[in-house]
């Protein structure tokens, strides 16, 4: 069992772009559709890019067409937290990574089946490990599930 630690905030700023450091720690929101993995299609899973915790699969990636990108459920779902949000003039709810409490994004109740949810997250909160890598990243563990689905996520 991995042990995830979010690291001192000198280590942020220099790991971390500036946009990834501004999403994760203070709340900040990429643009729609010019974003890393608004587009992504290949399988594998997403990580804090802060800490490295699992956050999502591709298997459960799905095209919301709102820019950024969105998922139906969380990978490990110890790895997330939620909180009320009440900025921008609305009630939503954030999504934040347990251990390093990245700021990802938000979580909606317009998703489809199974979940009805849409994890909409901000790719400059996450980083992609294609499934070819895993093994060597350390995420060994969750190979089992691309086995039977082929390699092409769900769209």
């Amino acid at each position: 069992m991995k042990t995830y630690t979010k690291p001192p905030e000198a280590d942020l700023r220099k790991r971390l772009t500036r946009e990834q450091f501004e999403v994760t720690q203070h709340e900040a929101t990429e643009r729609p559709f010019a974003n890393e993995f608004w587009n992504e299609h290949r399988a594998g899973i997403y990580v804090d890019v802060a800490s490295g915790e699992p956050l999502f699969s591709s298997l459960d990636k799905f095209d919301s067409d709102c820019g950024w990108p969105s998922f139906t459920k969380p990978l490990e779902a110890d790895n997330i937290t939620t909180r009320s949000d009440h900025k921008m003039f609305m009630q939503r709810t954030e999504v934040r990574s347990r251990y390093a409490s990245s700021h990802l994004g938000h979580v909606f109740d317009d998703g489809p089946a199974p979940t009805g949810l849409r994890y909409c997250i901000n790719s400059a909160a996450v980083r992609f490990i294609p499934v070819e890598r895993m093994e060597e990243e350390g995420y060994g563990e969750y190979l089992s599930l691309f086995a039977d689905k082929g390699s092409t996520p769900a769209r």
